[in-house]
Formats: C-alpha cells, structure tokens, sequence
C-alpha cells in the first residue's frame, strides 16, 4: 500500500475524499438523479412510475394554474428576502459594533430560536394570527380597539411574517461576519478626510459587506421560494407555493412524475438564478 501511495500520490488525496465523495453522492447526486429522471416517465394507473420516456410532464409545468403559482411563489420569496434584508442589515450591524461581551449576547439571543423545532414555532404563529382565537385579535377586541377581527391568518401576509421570522437569522449572521471582519482602519481613513456617514456606508461599508449580503440573500430566498410547511399552516389552505404543489403531487395525486418534473425545473431555475446573481455581484466588486 505504501509502495502504491509512493508511485502514484493521487492514490492519497483520493482515499481521504472518499468517505466525503460517497457521502455525497448517495445522499446528495444519486436522490437527485432519480427526481430527475422520474420527470421523464409516466405515471402508473394507481401511481408509482411506468418506465416509458414522456415530455409531457414539463409541458403541464406551463399550465397557468401552476405558473402562476410559481411566479406568486417567486413573489413571496423575494419579498420576504427584502424584508430579511432590510430588518438584518441594520440589526447586524449592530450586532458587529458592540463590545465583545456584549456581542456575544446578542448572538446567542438571535441564535435561542433555533433551538425550537421550526414547526412549533410555526404553530406559535399560528395561535398568535388565528382570526377569531387568535392572540392579536382576542386582545383587540375584548380592548374595544376593534369590532370586527382582523385578516392575519389564511394569507400572504401570515405566510411572509412566518418566512421572515424563520429565515431572519440567516439573513443576519452572513451579513455580520462581513462586517465583523471590517477593517476598521478604512473607517477611521474615511473619516479623517472627512467624508460624511452616507457615503462611507455607500463606498466602504456596503461594498465590502456585500458578499455577506448575497450569501444571505440566498440562504433565505431558496428555502422560501420553496417552502411548504409555512403556507400549509399559516396559509391556511387557502394560499398555497409550489412547494405545497409539489408535496401535493407525491402524497395525494400520486403523479411523481409530474412533481419530479416540477421539482427540476424549480432546481434549474434557481440554480440559474443563483449563478448570474453571484456572476453579476463579482463583477461588481471588481469593477468596485
């Protein structure tokens, strides 16, 4: 063995990915491979998969009832990725500029709700937005401030306040690594001559906390543009994504074909999305 790693030292390199590769590929390449290829079948007359090759699964994915979906899922996704953006900015850069002590702190406030399952805190919402049983409503109405209960549940606007408030985090922490690593000098630089706060933020600050902005971006509109759980609940059936279309298709309609196929194009296209926002976002900070 030893003789072998010695005339050929790729041999090594090789042996030490290989638990990683194999990881990998069969919890990773190989599901997706099969999503893929189940995309290109037909469905069984009592579901499942009949092995012959068909279009016409993708050509269903252009149905406006499911393209509209999709848009309006796109929607819920980059709002909710903007509302992250401007609630995480400010709150990590606050963050970043405390005391040691006191920056440890805040970063374990903001990481305490991921100690609770995502889905009970989803349900937390949903007692919390119900119409009639709801906190908010209850409150207002036994106050008098209110007659009639407000429309906080079944809606787009429960189902953004249940994305932000689970994918917030993610916004924040790349954002703060980014400036946590700030050079301070450059601050110190920009002040000296002068400059007034605007423009160090629009020429120092925000330049250089850009790539954890993108990073956050990304890890809140994909899991959004996604999600199912969140419209299930506090959507109340009444609003649902492509992701609830997709569950549907594999748990209820039994059209795997027809969800496999949705599921790749929804991975291609975010897959595209995300290549040219990260291209664009590096040509802009070398051209910076």
């Amino acid at each position: 063995m030893q003789r072998a790693l010695r005339r050929y030292p790729f041999l090594g390199a090789w042996l030490l990915l290989s638990p990683a590769a194999t990881w990998l590929f069969v919890f990773f390449i190989a599901p997706l491979f099969i999503v893929v290829l189940y995309g290109f079948l037909e469905r069984g007359t009592y579901g499942g998969v009949v092995w012959r090759f068909n279009l016409e699964n993708f050509g269903r994915v252009f149905d406006p009832l499911y393209l509209n979906t999709f848009l309006r899922s796109v929607y819920i996704a980059v709002l909710t990725t903007l509302i992250c953006l401007v609630v995480g900015y400010p709150l990590a850069y606050f963050i970043a500029t405390r005391q040691p002590a006191r920056r440890n702190a805040l970063l374990l406030a903001l990481m305490i709700p991921f100690w609770t399952n995502f889905l009970i805190r989803t349900y937390a919402w949903l007692t919390i937005l119900r119409t009639n049983t709801g906190l908010i409503n209850t409150m207002l109405t036994s106050l008098g401030i209110i007659e009639r209960p407000l429309p906080l549940f079944g809606n787009d606007f429960a189902i953004v306040l249940g994305l932000v408030y689970g994918w917030l985090p993610d916004m924040v922490l790349p954002i703060y690594v980014a400036l946590e690593r700030l050079d301070k000098s450059l601050l110190e630089a920009a002040s000296d001559l002068y400059a007034p706060g605007s423009q160090v933020f629009q020429r120092v600050v925000w330049p250089l906390s850009l790539p954890g902005v993108v990073a956050g971006s990304m890890l809140v509109f994909i899991p959004s543009l996604g999600a199912f759980v969140t419209p299930s609940i506090l959507g109340g059936g009444k609003s649902l994504m492509i992701g609830n279309i997709i569950s549907n298709q594999f748990l209820a309609a039994h059209d795997w074909p027809f969800g496999s196929a949705l599921s790749t194009l929804m991975m291609g296209l975010m897959l595209a999305a995300t290549l040219v926002y990260f291209r664009s976002t590096t040509r802009r900070g070398v051209q910076a």
